[in-house]
């Protein structure tokens, strides 16, 4: 896990954790999160449920109920329920090398 140290970006930190959920970017799958911490780039989440399986190349970080408030992510790191997150900014590509076979 990245230390306080080697973050980039100011962090917010939720004292009790935040509401949130993910969602499959064509919607066929969503998850309850709590929202461990927010920073300009990234959070870190904590899962209540089994990601296994899961299409986590990108994904919805949906926070609020009705997910009219949402950012676009993709999978950082995960630790057991913990995963971390980078959010994608519109027009921007993946930082992740695509497959031949996802082309």
């Amino acid at each position: 896990m990245v230390t306080e140290e080697h973050r980039k970006e100011h962090r917010v930190i939720f004292a009790r954790g935040f509401n949130v959920w993910i969602m499959g970017i064509d919607g066929t799958w969503r998850r309850e999160c709590i929202m461990k911490d927010v920073s300009e780039t990234g959070a870190q989440l904590i899962t209540k449920t089994s990601i296994g399986g899961l299409n986590l190349k990108e994904f919805f970080l949906l926070l609020s109920t009705t997910g009219l408030a949402f950012r676009r992510c993709e999978l950082a790191w995960v630790n057991g329920d913990q995963l971390g997150v980078n959010f994608l900014r519109p027009g921007k590509k993946t930082t992740r090398p695509v497959d031949s076979a996802d082309a």
